[in-house]
């Protein structure tokens, strides 16, 4: 009679029906401070960050993600078949977000390290931990000398037959620390070069154009930051 009680309890504390009991109180200030920390990322992102565009959009995602999180960790950790139950979806949805930069992973994957902090109940060692990633990053990682500006893409398109490429090639690198060609294409009525380009740290661009203009004045020719996705 004692085994079959001993496993009939076993089998009960094992059982999916069975959900553990939340103290609401610790719940609800876990995601205060969820939400809190949240929006401090947020912030941070927006201000710090070196992404050249979507910074508002992706910011404001940032304390939802979070959110969303704490919640579905909060529900998972309190029974079993429900976390069953979320690996078998999470097997069949993709997520497709249009990340152009590697840094916007990076502030979201910290996004949902704080929800699962939270809701696991780590605030001590979440708030730490977050709070000196965020330190690390601003004395550190942040520094807006190294995210000035080095490459620009230089799209060249002329028309005048008898200009060679490397006669631009050679005005060029009077102005410019270093040029890679990445692209050039010959067509019936023009041609275009796209090129990397360094330009030099007293770069004159007006001088530029001028000598540019000198070898073909139908010459065309675009600057635009090198990391942007158009």
């Amino acid at each position: 009679m004692e085994n079959n009680t001993y496993i009939s309890d076993f089998i009960q504390s094992w059982s999916f029906n069975s959900v553990q009991q939340l103290d609401i109180s610790s719940v609800l200030v876990n995601f205060f401070l969820c939400v809190v920390m949240s929006f401090l990322l947020r912030r941070f992102y927006i201000s710090r960050s070196f992404s050249l565009t979507g910074k508002t959009h992706i910011g404001s995602i940032i304390p939802i993600l979070s959110s969303v999180v704490f919640l579905v960790i909060l529900v998972v950790k309190s029974s079993l078949a429900l976390s069953l139950g979320l690996v078998g979806a999470l097997s069949i949805v993709r997520f497709r977000t249009p990340i152009k930069e590697p840094e916007e992973l990076v502030y979201l994957f910290l996004a949902i390290a704080i929800g699962l902090g939270y809701a696991a109940g780590q605030v001590v060692v979440t708030t730490v931990i977050v709070t000196l990633i965020m330190v690390m990053i601003y004395f550190w990682l942040s520094n807006r000398d190294i995210a000035r500006t080095l490459e620009y893409n230089m799209v060249i398109t002329w028309s005048k037959k008898d200009l060679k490429f490397n006669d631009i090639i050679n005005i060029i690198t009077d102005y410019v620390n270093s040029v890679k060609l990445i692209r050039l294409d010959y067509h019936a009525s023009d041609f275009t070069a796209v090129l990397l380009v360094s330009p030099q740290e007293e770069y004159a661009s007006d001088n530029l154009m001028v000598d540019l203009k000198n070898l073909d004045d139908a010459i065309k020719v675009s600057f635009y930051e090198a990391k942007t996705n158009w």
